[in-house]
């Protein structure tokens, strides 16, 4: 499973550390993930200060429209990389956020 070789110390994400913007001022949140496996299903999370990870959507190729935070979500056609693109983020969707690889 992704996990288990997560886990056994194989990079199996990147994120950058940290992405800035201005309210209002569109941003593009991006995820590596060049051993996708075919199985894969692309799984986005956001998290506040104190709280748990929250679910924001999974995608699997193209892209699909997010309500919250409200966006897009986009793989490129070989699948290694996805990107959450926030194109007017509010003051309130300053969170981090994660990308992970399951089936």
């Amino acid at each position: 499973s992704s996990l288990s070789k997560a886990v056994a110390g194989k990079a199996q994400i990147q994120q950058e550390p940290s992405v800035e913007t201005t309210a209002g001022q569109a941003i593009n949140i991006t995820c590596s993930h060049p051993n996708i496996q075919t199985r894969d299903y692309i799984y986005w999370y956001w998290q506040f200060p104190g709280q748990g990870p929250m679910f924001i959507a999974l995608i699997i190729k193209g892209s699909k429209a997010v309500l919250e935070p409200a966006g897009t979500l986009l793989v490129d056609a070989e699948r290694r990389s996805s990107a959450l693109q926030l194109s007017r983020p509010r003051r309130q969707d300053a969170a981090v956020y994660y990308c992970a690889l399951g089936a």
